[in-house]
Formats: structure tokens, C-alpha cells, sequence
């Protein structure tokens, strides 16, 4: 019998009337739940234990003021009393930010007399510890970079075997450490208590939620819940009653498990969908919908089909001077807004509020033509950068992050960054710390220079060079997941001669993103990614056709990338028509799922029809309207508490438009 199989066992033999009795593990080779152990089976909750709903998922908080969760190490050690040499901990929990030099306790087995630990579970801001008493001295595991406390689920498995201990986070990619000696064959826990939540101390209490706390003795239980389509509640093992919805009880009934719901329900206009949003719900009015946050945007629960009939001009939107981009946001109790990225620096770039059915000036900018804003949220503070492709008065070639005041409600100058004819910044965040990606198109002449990504510094409140990313004449940046994958992708439009260049797709592994995928693009201005039904989609624009010849073509396909999940590539799946296209926009109108592309210029003239596709199943998409634009550079898609609206930008003129989704 391999060591393997027999991981949490203590082999042994007797001799009994003549017959030599079988060899048995210590424990069942199964799936152990620890939670399940301190719920009776009369299904009637032990006090202290409470349920709760948070982000879409059921877990218990735990307040061990009314006694410790804990139970006998014998109800697992059913033959004999060692704790197993190989296994794994699955783990799902969510726990707030805590002190940074705090730690609390995930379990613990506690001997009953002692009360000497002889292991345990526990993390801290940024860290996982796991002790365990190996051969007479106190021996531990500290896995480091490892964010628990950010408010959201996560499931973890640790799995341990001889020298080695590996910990994956919402299956993602394994960290492996060496330990300094093996985990020791004979950990004797006889006597000894499992305390969930605590070690058996006021000190150290776990303060969050717990979904899942399962030992699975005997083998890495990493293939056997990953991966999966929710890594972040991956399951192995959890307990019925939170799997089970709650239901309203009779007159004469009381609730067997106290359960408390952290649901909220948002009426009116769209509100924002993140990860710290994950579960809650929004009912549109206007629609008559009622939709759930998966993090990624917002999910239909019960709806009214809605079908798009036409599009009706709506307001012309007269702009500083020619507009290069449109940013669309929302913040929290104040409003809607539209900030433009203008050419000219005076009077600048505007800021526009929705008032009374239409876009009203609000705030200008000085920006120095501007090509894009990006709009972004790191806890409470709300930011707005700007991407200035030409040098200030004073010769300095900056772009600039701004911060609202909740005082002034007013944007104002927080942080100024050196870059090279900026085209566009791209916010995101990975393992909860928040990135801003600049495209530095040009330096001089030269578009063959290096675009940087930026990580927000906690300590000093500032964004600092995390890591440079060689580029040609970038344009956009797009960043995306994919399951616990995280990519980021770039529009390369010029390297010096031809517009005929590698758009590069990075994947983050590693604490950096590293080449994923080339795919050739021509003159490439933006990249769009949108996701349903299970499959990944990346539009790119392709602007022209140009190298030493001089000869330049306008009219080109622009194509759309279907993620191969198999061969884990992104393929091409449709060519569309397109003249000197700049952008694209993905929005959904009912079930129905669009794609609008901005045409700009066809080698003649700038007044061209762009326009609008529809998903149309195997044919892919099929154009559905033609809009006429003039100079077309970007495209919204907004929501009212009254209607759905497309706007555009134009660099040609200095109006750009609001258009009306008329339904039925």
C-alpha cells in the first residue's frame, strides 16, 4: 500500500483469536467538513453561529463570545489518533481588511489540557501562515503576497506533502514552497480539539465568513474542484444548509439557523458593477428588470424583452473644440457625466453633467489634445486621467490623474505622470491592488519606445512605474479576465515604416504580464472585448494599410477573435468592412447583443455611416443600422432612468451626438 494512498494513517495490526485483522488509515480517505461537524444533525443552530448571504453566497459568521465552535480530533481519527503525513485544506471565506500587523485564526487543534497548538490556519493583510508542532518544536508555513481580507470570496487550497506545500487561490496558479523538514509522519492529536475560528483564545478571532473548511487527507484536492466556472466558490464539500435558499417561515415556525441577507436592491439609472458590488441586485424602472452583479456586469434575473426598432438624433452635444474620445461615468449620488477629450487646450476639455434630460457644461480642464480619459475608483476616492498626446506650455510632456472633491465637487490636478504623445490609459485591478497602463504612442519621431503600467502605492497615495512593456506607435489598451486569468492587450498602430505590426495580447503570471499571443493588425486603434454565453470575443479596428511605399488604403477589414479555450489562442472569427475604423463598442439592448464601429474617413471624405450590428447566432454579426457620422472617433452607449442612449465624438467638428435607442 502506497504511501500515497495511506497519507493520513497509522498502519497497524493485531492478532486476534488466530486472524490477522485489516490495515486501516486513521481516517476515512474522503472529504472531511469541519463546519459540518460543529452543526448538530437535529438541524437546530448552536448559538453564536450565524447565516449569512453576502455577494450572491451563504457562509457563517461566527461569534465566539457565546462559545468556541470546536470538536473532538476522535470524531475524525476514527482508528487512531494521527493527524495525516499528506493532505490538503480547502478553504472559502471572505473577511474584511484587517490591522496589518493582525492575524486571525482560520482553525486550530488545540490539545484539551495544554492547550499547546499543535496546528493551525491563519492569515494576516497580506499573508497565510500554517503552523504545526513537528517532533517536540513549533514549525511553520508562511505563504506572502496572499490577499484575504479585501472584502471578497475566495477559496483556497493548501495542499502538504513530506518537504513540499503548495497554496492555490481561487485556482489560480500554485505557489510552491519547500519546507525546512518534512511534515511529521506522527503528529498524535489525542486529546486534542478542533476550534474553528479561534485557537481556543479571545486573541486571534476570526471575524469574517466561512463557506467552506473541508480536509481531504490522502491527496491535493486541486483537480478535483478546479477548474471551474466561479474559481472564487470553487467546491469540494459544503454544508446543505448553505447550499439550500432560505425560505419564509410558517406563523408557528421559527428559522433553525438565525440568517441575515447584506442584499441591496438600486432603483433608476445603471448603477456601477464590480467585484465589491458581486450579489447585489438592480431593478431598471425603466425596463422593468430586475438584474444580479457577477462582478463583470449586470446579469438578467427578470426581465421584459426589449428589441431595438430605431435610432433617433437626440441632442447635439457642442464641445469645446474636436473631440477625440468620450468618457461616460457615474458618481454616486451626484450623477451622470461625459467628459470629452478635446484637441485645443483652450478653454480646455470638457466635463458635461446629464441635467434634466441632456448633457449641461460642468467643468473645464486644460489638457493639451487630449486623446482619452479614463475613469476610476480605488476604495472611496474617484479619479479621472487624461492621456495628452502634445507637450504643455512650459515644454513638458505630462499626462495628468485628477480627484474629485466631495467638497467642491469638482475635479482638480493630484497626480502628473511623464509620458510620450499619450494615446489612452487603461484602470484595472488584480488580486486587489489597482494598475493604471499608458499608451505612449511616439518619442520624437520614434514609436518604437516602451508604454508603462503603474501600480497604486498605498503608502504614499501614488501611482509608480510597475513595469515597462515595449510597443509601436500604441494606441489602446484593453484589459480583460478570463476565469482567474488576467490579460492585457494592445493596439500597435506604426512602427516607424508600415502600419502592418504585431498587436501583442500579455497574460499576467507571475506578479507581471508576459507575452500571451501576436496577432497582425493593420494601423490597429482599439481593441474591444466582450464576453456571453460562455465564449470570449476581441474586436480590433484596423485604421489603414500603409508602409515605405507610400500607398495608403483606408477601406480594410477589421476582424473579430473568438479565445479558443482548447487550444488557449485567440482565432479569427469574422472580417467586417470597415474604413479607417477607430472604434468599437459592444452593448446589449434586452437579450439582444450589438456592435457599433466608428467609421472615420474612407480616403476622401470624413462623412461616412458607421454602424450597427447585431449578434445574429451562426451568421455572427449582421449590420442592422447605418448611421451617418462625420469624422466619427468613439463611441458610448449610456442609461437613463428614462431611456438607452448612443453618443459619438468627432475630430472634425466640434459637436459631437447624442442618439436615442428607441425600443419596443
Amino acid at each position: 500500500m502506497s504511501t500515497l494512498l495511506l497519507v493520513c494513517v497509522l498502519l497497524y495490526s493485531r492478532i486476534s483469536n488466530g486472524v490477522a485483522r485489516e490495515w486501516k488509515p486513521c481516517t476515512d480517505l474522503l472529504p472531511l467538513d469541519f463546519l459540518a461537524k460543529v452543526l448538530p444533525a437535529n438541524g437546530v443552530a448552536p448559538s453564536g453561529i450565524r447565516m449569512v448571504q453576502d455577494q450572491g453566497a451563504s457562509g457563517f459568521h461566527l461569534s465566539t463570545s457565546q462559545g468556541s465552535p470546536s470538536f473532538p480530533a476522535s470524531h475524525l481519527f476514527i482508528n487512531c489518533d494521527y493527524f495525516p503525513e499528506e493532505f490538503s485544506i480547502v478553504v472559502t471565506m471572505k473577511a474584511s481588511r484587517i490591522a496589518s500587523k493582525k492575524n486571525e485564526y482560520i482553525f486550530t487543534v488545540v490539545e484539551k489540557d495544554s492547550n499547546n497548538l499543535l496546528l493551525g490556519l491563519r492569515y494576516s493583510q497580506d499573508k497565510l501562515h500554517f503552523l504545526f508542532w513537528n517532533y517536540g518544536d513549533r514549525d511553520h508555513i508562511t505563504f506572502r503576497s496572499v490577499k484575504l481580507a479585501d472584502n471578497r470570496w475566495h477559496t483556497l487550497i493548501l495542499a502538504v506533502s513530506g518537504v513540499y506545500a503548495s497554496l492555490t487561490v481561487d485556482c489560480g496558479i500554485p505557489v510552491d514552497l519547500v519546507l525546512r523538514r518534512p511534515f511529521p509522519a506522527h503528529l498524535n492529536t489525542k486529546g486534542s480539539r478542533f476550534h474553528i475560528g479561534n485557537r481556543r483564545r479571545l486573541k486571534g478571532l476570526f471575524s469574517g465568513l466561512l463557506r467552506q473548511l473541508v480536509l481531504l487527507p490522502g491527496s491535493d484536492a486541486t483537480s478535483r474542484i478546479c477548474p471551474t466556472s466561479n474559481p472564487r466558490l470553487a467546491v469540494l464539500s459544503i454544508p446543505q444548509v448553505l447550499l439550500d435558499l432560505p425560505v419564509k417561515p410558517s406563523e408557528n415556525e421559527v428559522l433553525k439557523y438565525p440568517y441575515e441577507a447584506e442584499i441591496r436592491v438600486t432603483l433608476g439609472s445603471r448603477p456601477p458593477c464590480t467585484k465589491k458590488q458581486t450579489g447585489q441586485l438592480w431593478f431598471d424602472t425603466l425596463r422593468r428588470g430586475l438584474y444580479i452583479c457577477d462582478s463583470l456586469g449586470w446579469v438578467a434575473m427578470l426581465q421584459a424583452k426589449q428589441r431595438l426598432d430605431y435610432v433617433e438624433e437626440y441632442q447635439d452635444l457642442y464641445t469645446n473644440s474636436e473631440t477625440l474620445d468620450i468618457e461616460i461615468f457615474e458618481i454616486p449620488s451626484v450623477g451622470l457625466f461625459a467628459a470629452t477629450a478635446n484637441k485645443r487646450p483652450v478653454p480646455g476639455s470638457g466635463i458635461y453633467k446629464w441635467t434634466n434630460g441632456k448633457f449641461e457644461p460642468y467643468q473645464n480642464i486644460t489638457t493639451y489634445q487630449a486623446q482619452a480619459w479614463k475613469y476610476f475608483t480605488i476604495d472611496d476616492k474617484i479619479f479621472l486621467a487624461v492621456a495628452n498626446f502634445e507637450k504643455n506650455e512650459r515644454n513638458q510632456e505630462y499626462s495628468v490623474i485628477y480627484k474629485w472633491s466631495r467638497r467642491r465637487l469638482k475635479f482638480s490636478s493630484y497626480q502628473t505622470i511623464e509620458t510620450h504623445s499619450a494615446r489612452d490609459w487603461e484602470s484595472f485591478q488584480i488580486e486587489g491592488e489597482t494598475f493604471l497602463a499608458v499608451a505612449n504612442h511616439r518619442q520624437g519621431g520614434n514609436h518604437n519606445i516602451d508604454s508603462v503600467v503603474y501600480k497604486w502605492n498605498p503608502g504614499t497615495q501614488l501611482f509608480e512605474a510597475n513595469q515597462t512593456i515595449p510597443t509601436s506607435g500604441a494606441y489602446d489598451w484593453e484589459f480583460f479576465t478570463v476565469g482567474p486569468y488576467s490579460f492585457l492587450v494592445v493596439a500597435n498602430t506604426f512602427n516607424g515604416s508600415s502600419t502592418q505590426v504585431y498587436s501583442r495580447i500579455y497574460i499576467w503570471l507571475g506578479g507581471m504580464f508576459r507575452l500571451f499571443q501576436s496577432i497582425m493588425t493593420f494601423g490597429a486603434t482599439d481593441w474591444e472585448v466582450f464576453q456571453f454565453g460562455g465564449r470570449v470575443f476581441l474586436a480590433v479596428a484596423n485604421s489603414q494599410k500603409y508602409d515605405k511605399s507610400g500607398q495608403s488604403s483606408y477601406a480594410i477589414n477589421s476582424t473579430i477573435y473568438e479565445l479558443n479555450i482548447t487550444a488557449q489562442i485567440f482565432v479569427r472569427f469574422q472580417d467586417i468592412s470597415t474604413y479607417s475604423a477607430v472604434d468599437w463598442e459592444f452593448f446589449t439592448l434586452g437579450e439582444d447583443k450589438f456592435l457599433v464601429v466608428a467609421n472615420s474617413y474612407d480616403g476622401k471624405s470624413y462623412s461616412l455611416n458607421s454602424v450597427i450590428y447585431r449578434w445574429q447566432g451562426y451568421e455572427g454579426f449582421v449590420p442592422v443600422h447605418r448611421l451617418p457620422t462625420f469624422g466619427c472617433t468613439d463611441w458610448e452607449k449610456f442609461n437613463t432612468t428614462d431611456s438607452s442612449y448612443l453618443i459619438y465624438s468627432s475630430a472634425r467638428e466640434d459637436i459631437s451626438k447624442v442618439l436615442k435607442l428607441k425600443t419596443y
